[in-house]
């Protein structure tokens, strides 16, 4: 793109990002009126679509292609869903696009809707091109809590039999390529035991005592994880690591509390620690916790849900994703990041993956959540390239 024109989607893009910013898609919320607006959009400039909707109905994934109709091109993605605002201190209206010194304010404008917006301002763009392989456009829900919506995506694609040759996945990098990061394995592991009274603790069962020692467990596993490190893991910390998030349970001093909650996760660098860290709950519960609580109730009982087991993206010696982004940006060589993405997922399937997109992740959750002008123009040229070469070839 010339200087005018990069100016004018550059202007078009921000815009988008006002009406994204102001749907407050919070994921406890669902996203059917962003995903409605995302594919009026995209429909207007040419693309074709289709959209799937979670069992609940209040949730939708959009799937949008410009270009031909064959296997390969490249897939945009990126999640409709942001993270509460709930007792965090605003500026302004955290629903509402401010510009202000370079930045764009509002909830999402970073993680990760200024990508959304920068796609969508270029889909005409691309719809101009002569492109010779396709364009898809991928926009899920639930990333925040699950990365819920790209599991069903991801399923669909095959389903569908659709095989793109790369996918950009673009969470905030400050435009720098990424091609790896941790899983992220996500639990609730509820603890059901016997209310009584204080004054006779024998006589009950007390959740939030078991529930503590397998906190406790998994604080012993975190320091033993330190040890399992594989040999050069290029990630900061090289070795998989638990946090516990949530511990809640009981009401008052006096009642010996018959039910605990325990929210954790564990990020893990290699598949054997998973196991390791499965195994050696399951020990303590089942050999040790369960048959204590049962001498004194037996109805009482521990159960740990799973909410989300997310792949990793693994850095390979072979990735047409990165290498092309890298082309496209310049980069000299890929990053490593500490957070998940949708990334992994793609990639489970066949699928070469990239993570770049504009914004830092630092500001990402946080009140005053912003990115920067200057990335977004980032971003639109990274875009413009892309369409340029997808007109001479596939990835």
């Amino acid at each position: 793109m010339n200087k005018a024109t990069q100016t004018t989607v550059l202007d078009q893009s921000i815009a988008i990002l006002a009406d994204l910013v102001s749907f407050p898609s919070v994921s406890a919320d669902g996203n059917l009126a962003v995903t409605d607006y995302l594919a009026q959009a995209l429909e207007g400039a040419g693309a074709r679509f289709w959209i799937e909707h979670d069992a609940t109905g209040t949730r939708a994934n959009l799937f949008a292609t410009i270009g031909p109709e064959r296997d390969g091109g490249v897939v945009l993605s990126g999640h409709t869903d942001v993270v509460p605002v709930a007792d965090q201190v605003w500026s302004s209206d955290p629903f509402t696009l401010r510009e202000q010194g370079g930045r764009l304010y509002g909830r999402g404008s970073c993680d990760m809707k200024g990508f959304v917006a920068a796609c969508v301002a270029m889909a005409p763009l691309f719809a101009r091109t002569d492109l010779q392989v396709p364009v898809h456009f991928a926009f899920t829900y639930d990333e925040e809590i699950g990365c819920f919506g790209a599991q069903a995506l991801v399923a669909s694609l095959e389903k569908r039999g659709i095989r793109p040759a790369a996918a950009i996945i673009g969470e905030p990098t400050s435009m720098q390529p990424v091609d790896g990061h941790k899983g992220c394995f996500e639990y609730t592991t509820w603890v059901t035991g016997l209310e009584g009274h204080g004054s006779a603790p024998d006589r009950g069962v007390n959740a939030v005592e078991h529930a503590a020692r397998i906190v406790l467990e998994l604080v012993r596993l975190r320091d033993d994880l330190k040890t399992r490190a594989p040999a050069d893991c290029p990630f900061d910390p090289p070795h998989t690591t638990i946090n516990t998030g949530v511990l809640t349970g009981g009401q008052v001093h006096n009642i010996i509390p018959g039910t605990a909650r325990i929210d954790w996760e564990m990020r893990p660098v290699q598949p054997p620690d998973a196991a390791h860290v499965k195994t050696a709950l399951a020990r303590l519960i089942d050999d040790e916790l369960l048959p204590g609580m049962r001498q004194t109730h037996p109805k009482a009982d521990i159960r740990t849900d799973v909410v989300a087991e997310v792949a990793g993206l693994d850095r390979r010696a072979q990735n047409p994703a990165r290498d092309l982004v890298m082309a496209l940006t310049g980069a000299n060589e890929p990053r490593l990041v500490p957070f998940g993405t949708e990334a992994g997922l793609f990639q489970s399937i066949g699928i070469p993956s990239v993570i770049c997109g504009p914004g830092d992740i630092a500001q990402a959750h946080k009140p005053d959540e912003f990115v920067a002008r200057d990335q977004m123009a980032q971003c639109l040229q990274m875009l413009s390239r892309l369409a340029e070469r997808l007109s001479q070839r596939g990835v």
